[in-house]
């Protein structure tokens, strides 16, 4: 019988204190993820968001439900719970946390970013608000694992401009920038300790 690679993740990111970024500069804006983790058809999966063209910032882009921790947040864990109520409409009480990866920043809009890998229930009923959420993105979690060409970048075009830097490329999907930083620090972390084999789409 196969372990139960949510264990295997939960105690991963247990066994070790994430690294904390302190305030880059005067106008850095402290910000949080949720990275929703799920099963389907036997499947481990990832799930996304496309941004909307309304946000303020990364228009368009695909990243994890999340945003600004706010002064009534209790810190960014619940930030990050309270983004994905309000992007996608999943519920707190149904998520269960399995730890925290390392702190990642944003070039651009100065964001440091605090991620958070959690499980949720799947299927859902997300309720996706359109101001903020153009669409789900589902991927499958051996897509970042497994060292493979097919998926793998060193770069991203977007709006025309190529960005240096690591990226996945799923389906016509492009995964660049933090996000793509994010995924990469939590396949460092979990590097060699899940066995997906076996798993197709």
């Amino acid at each position: 019988m196969r372990t139960n690679i949510y264990e295997i993740i939960k105690k991963t990111l247990g066994s070790r204190t994430p690294i904390w970024i302190q305030d880059v500069n005067p106008d850095s804006v402290h910000a949080a993820v949720l990275i929703p983790l799920f099963s389907e058809n036997g499947e481990h999966k990832i799930l996304f968001t496309k941004r909307s063209a309304q946000v303020k910032t990364h228009k368009g882009q695909i990243s994890f439900p999340g945003g600004v921790v706010e002064e009534r947040d209790q810190g960014p864990l619940e930030t990050a719970l309270r983004e994905a109520h309000e992007e996608i409409g999943l519920l707190k009480e149904d998520v269960e946390i399995l730890g925290q990866a390392d702190d990642a920043t944003t070039v651009v809009s100065n964001f440091i970013v605090h991620p958070f890998v959690g499980v949720i229930p799947y299927p859902y009923d997300f309720t996706i608000s359109s101001e903020e959420v153009d669409r789900i993105i589902k991927i499958p979690l051996r897509v970042f694992l497994e060292n493979d060409p097919k998926y793998r970048r060193t770069s991203a075009e977007f709006e025309g401009v190529t960005y240096p830097g690591s990226a996945f490329k799923y389906k016509g999907d492009v995964i660049w920038g933090a996000t793509a930083r994010i995924l990469m620090n939590l396949v460092g972390i979990l590097e060699g300790k899940l066995d997906l084999h076996g798993e197709v789409e």
